[in-house]
């Protein structure tokens, strides 16, 4: 008997039989309220095709779009139908077909881009997280920054960016192994350069300018249970967007108030308004150090909050060497073989305590008690974002004034699972 090929489960497209249309109804004593959807479907090789699968192979999948319904639940109004962005993308390369994953790591990346559309962004993605997100001079700059933010997690990843792709951005991807490239345009010669990386799905967005008008709103967001049951939430949407939203961190304890020393400086108002817009994008628990506009760590998906901020920090090591092993030899810190080469930047690393020095943390909940942030602290954060509402407050804003660290509260928590 011979041995099954497991890799060819990863090369079948399945069909889906999921039909051509759907619709959810809201109903209550006063009204029906119907959403109409669509499925959507390529042109691949002369055959219109959905989703390749879902998660997993074997899982039929199919992504649909809204184009029809108007929903409204107490004050909110839902995103009216037809404002299609991930639902509806353009395939202009189709590389191995798109699959679950690519949507959802292409639709996270607009999540996190949505609320930085001022300046030239980019955000990488993998398994719905990002990797690296980093703003900069230009898209090539910003593309640098968050593939080096996280060189390893950033192979096959998904790249969103939100502005057309020049040339020279077109190049650095294609240094790279990726597996969707997400953006409004591509400028000319573009598409030929990356049509040497022939797996590589490239997606267009010709509406995404209008991302912006996409920040505050709101949809349904359904959540399935192993039963098939369903619960239903509307959207997050971080109601700190701004400076001018962050308060300097106060508390109360045991008839006693507490405050932070220290306000943050311009800079480190930038670090912490853009990382905590990035850490809507992040699954929770989850901690993410920020320093010029590029994540430096950023853990995920983690129990505690200690643990995730220790795990962050780690990472910041981790890439931070193998950023330095890849300028200088180019070769993956973990494949040097001289160990006097690996010494050297160990030494640096730890010197620069993983590039932590003078970062912004951000913290998607409250910390429960000091030894949270204390992980921060340790490696020389300047700042903290966090959203503030422990019933030990007081002990964080003590441990940031020993430190002279300025934190700021949201009053908004950030989870996302």
């Amino acid at each position: 008997m011979s041995n099954p090929d497991f890799k060819a489960a990863y090369k079948t497209i399945m069909d889906d039989h999921f039909p051509k249309s759907m619709e959810i109804s809201f109903i209550d004593d006063q009204r029906r309220q119907t959403l109409v959807y669509e499925k959507v479907s390529w042109l691949i090789d002369e055959v219109e095709k959905g989703l390749r699968y879902g998660e997993n192979p074997g899982q039929e999948a199919a992504v649909y779009k809204l184009v029809n319904g108007n929903l409204q639940l107490g004050e909110v109004e839902c995103i009216q139908a037809g404002q299609h962005l991930a639902s509806d993308v353009e395939l202009l390369q189709s590389g191995k077909h798109p699959g679950k994953t690519n949507i959802t790591d292409a639709d996270n990346a607009l999540n996190i881009l949505r609320y930085l559309m001022d300046t030239p962004c980019a955000a990488i993605l993998k398994h719905n997280n990002p990797s690296g997100v980093a703003k900069g001079a230009t898209l090539c700059e910003a593309y640098e920054r968050a593939n080096m933010a996280d060189r390893l997690a950033a192979f096959g990843g998904a790249i969103g960016l939100n502005r057309e792709v020049d040339l020279d951005t077109a190049k650095a991807i294609c240094l790279n192994y990726a597996e969707v490239v997400v953006a409004p345009g591509y400028a000319p010669g573009v598409m030929d350069c990356f049509a040497k990386r022939k797996n590589l799905r490239v997606l267009q967005i010709k509406n995404m300018e209008r991302l912006a008008s996409f920040v505050g709103q709101r949809f349904v967001d359904l959540k399935s249970l192993m039963d098939g049951g369903l619960v239903a939430q509307l959207s997050f949407v971080p109601e700190v967007r701004t400076r001018d939203g962050l308060l300097a961190a106060t508390a109360t304890y045991k008839g006693k108030d507490y405050s932070i020393a220290r306000e943050p400086t311009d800079s480190e108002y930038d670090d912490l308004v853009f990382g905590w817009l990035v850490e809507a994008g992040v699954t929770s628990n989850s901690v993410i150090y920020v320093k010029d506009g590029v994540t430096v760590g950023i853990g995920t998906g983690e129990q505690d909050r200690v643990g995730v901020a220790e795990i962050a920090r780690d990472k910041a090591y981790r890439k931070l060497a193998d950023r330095f092993s890849w300028e200088r030899f180019q070769s993956p810190y973990n494949s040097l073989e001289d160990r006097s080469e690996k010494s050297g930047i160990d030494e640096e690393v730890n010197a620069l305590k993983g590039g932590l020095i003078g970062s912004a943390m951000v913290s998607d909940a409250f910390f429960p008690f000091r030894d949270g942030v204390e992980v921060g602290l340790r490696e020389g954060v300047s700042s903290v974002v966090q959203p503030g509402g422990s019933m030990r407050d007081f002990e964080v804003i003590k441990a940031c004034n020993d430190e002279n660290v300025a934190m700021v509260f949201t009053g908004q928590r950030s989870f996302k699972h």
